[in-house]
């Protein structure tokens, strides 16, 4: 019986954690649309961006009312984008991820605020070249600062692959070690080709991301990262190739592959390097949950 409990209070936190994050995905697209304008997420409310009509509670549910208003603006008719639904179900569906993965520990909401900062970040880069500093210049330091409390609050350590005596120092190491490769990176393309090879959004993105999950996971996010940019590049060179068209260079934002990295390292980081430890016959560092 105990047992069934479990099972159904499980169930019913998964649900609730798939609406907050559909709320709060829709608060991100306010975010996305607003942020690299400089303007306020928090005042006026939600409109439409063509008429300016406020958008009332009943066409503001997240994902449903994009349905039932059948995309488009209930005023004046302007179609609204597929951007705004797809926000609202990656951020639900993280969150919902998330509560599976980790269930009722303190990791939960930490990495459930984490998803939607990626989120954000992968959004605004994808649509305006800019890894917005409201996500990383907090995130950063509370990346250092839930390390830290992990040093003095048993059980409390977020670090996926670091020893649980050691996590403010794997943190420290992860935001350098990331940071530092990235910048590399950057600078070596400059100096080699007279380009830039990333931006320095790049850099602070990736530092966050090693404060939060420590080293060596943040090595894993850049090669899953990297891997995944290389995949796609090479699969628009095969289609200009098949479509007879001249070869040219294709300029993608690098964060959208990190976000996705971070995520699946965040999801799946100890399978993986479990996986590749086991392979290689080294003693496998324990789940500290």
């Amino acid at each position: 019986m105990a047992g069934y409990d479990i099972q159904t209070l499980d169930t019913l936190m998964t649900a609730i954690s798939f609406i907050v994050g559909a709320m709060v995905g829709s608060f991100l697209n306010v975010c996305v649309y607003r942020l690299p304008k400089g303007e306020s997420v928090v005042k006026p409310r939600s409109r439409c961006p063509k008429c300016e009509s406020s958008i009332v509670w009943c066409d503001n549910i997240p994902m449903v009312s994009w349905l039932m208003l059948g995309a488009k603006c209930r005023n004046c008719k302007t179609p609204i984008s597929w951007q705004y639904p797809l926000v609202e179900a990656i951020t639900a569906a993280l969150f919902g991820a998330v509560y599976v993965r980790y269930g009722f520990t303190i990791a939960s909401p930490v990495y459930m605020l984490l998803s939607a900062g990626l989120v954000l970040v992968t959004f605004v880069d994808l649509t305006d070249w800019t890894i917005p500093n409201e996500v990383t210049f907090p995130g950063i330091p509370l990346g250092l600062v839930c390390a830290l409390v992990a040093m003095f609050v048993p059980g409390t350590n977020l670090m996926i692959l670091a020893p649980p005596s050691v996590p403010i120092f794997s943190a420290l190491l992860g935001a350098v070690v990331g940071g530092g490769i990235l910048y590399a990176l950057d600078k070596g393309a400059l100096l080699i080709l007279g380009k830039r090879g990333m931006g320095f959004g790049d850099v602070k993105l990736i530092a966050m991301l090693g404060a939060f999950f420590g080293f060596p996971a943040v090595v894993m996010i850049i090669a899953i990262a990297a891997c995944c940019g290389a995949f796609l590049g090479y699969a628009l060179i095969l289609m200009q190739r098949s479509k007879g068209e001249e070869e040219t260079a294709h300029y993608i934002p690098f964060g959208p592959y990190l976000s996705f990295a971070g995520v699946v390292v965040m999801l799946f980081g100890q399978y993986l390097y479990n996986l590749w430890i086991t392979n290689m016959g080294i003693e496998i560092l324990q789940q500290p949950y």
